[in-house]
């Protein structure tokens, strides 16, 4: 493996600011040689667990030498900021708040999690409202450009990191009770159901579900592309992370059709069930 290595980029900071440009200019001038991939700086403003999934569904796109730095932090200054190394070689850095979880979870399980205390590494931040640029972003890009992760900081029991827990969807022949767990600017809705989850439901031949909400309801044909759908008519797809997503022909918005927010309800079962 190279001593050199790449960096992936999640936040929630958006584009609106210089907050993402002060954090590449910390991170090439420490690593120059390490190439940064902005994954996204969308994540809805302090969505930890929104953070947690886009950086998991991730991980199968994230090369497996790569240190990914994910700043989705409601607490600023005041959870821990940490490091983790992975049994597959990735590495993520970012606040001890379950932003990184996920993708641990999906990178292998943790081999080695350190606080970052050190300050040979860190900084006394300039704003305790900002600190990643003096804390984080120092880290993340030591760590890319070879440095070990014992150097970082101390030692931390993983069992003490916050975790973020999925609701999963419960299940009888039929039916699945599922909740939103995501929903993107098209207004497509992902729902924390799985492609073996239709199989248990006996529901994956079914060409047609119906969607009830206590918000609203619709019936919508099963498809594999957007193009599957008029104008306005609902649909329902597995998106490229996994997860099914209740969508409409655009431009139509799926979450504003059915009044839809984060965790609300959802229930599916055989729309030909209901004629």
């Amino acid at each position: 493996m190279s001593s050199t290595r790449p960096i992936v980029f999640l936040s929630d900071f958006g584009l609106g600011n210089e907050w993402v440009g002060l954090c590449h200019a910390v991170m090439s001038g420490i690593a120059p040689q390490c190439p940064i991939v902005d994954l996204s700086h969308l994540i809805r403003p302090l969505e930890v667990t929104a953070g947690a999934l886009l950086l998991a569904d991730s991980v199968p796109y994230i090369p497996q030498n790569a240190v990914s730095l994910a700043v989705v932090d409601p607490n600023v200054g005041k959870d821990r900021e940490i490091a983790i190394e992975t049994v597959s070689g990735r590495a993520f850095v970012g606040p001890d708040n379950g932003v990184l979880s996920l993708a641990w979870g999906a990178a292998g399980g943790i081999s080695s999690a350190v606080e970052l205390t050190s300050h040979d590494v860190i900084r006394q931040p300039h704003a305790e409202s900002f600190r990643a640029p003096d804390t984080l972003c120092p880290a993340t890009a030591r760590l890319a450009a070879g440095m070990a992760i014992g150097d970082l900081g101390t030692e931390l029991d993983p069992t003490t990191l916050a975790v973020i827990s999925l609701a999963e969807p419960e299940i009888e022949p039929g039916k699945i009770a599922c909740e939103v767990i995501d929903f993107n600017r098209f207004g497509n809705v992902h729902l924390n159901v799985r492609p073996d989850d239709l199989t248990v439901a006996s529901l994956a031949d079914e060409r047609m579900l119906l969607i009830e909400a206590t918000s609203g309801s619709a019936k919508a044909k099963r498809g594999t592309t957007y193009a599957d759908f008029p104008p306005g008519e609902y649909g329902l797809l597995f998106d490229p992370r996994g997860w099914l997503t209740i969508v409409r022909g655009n431009p139509a918005s799926a979450i504003e059709g059915l009044g839809l927010d984060l965790a609300a309800p959802v229930w599916l079962t055989s729309a030909g069930a209901i004629e």
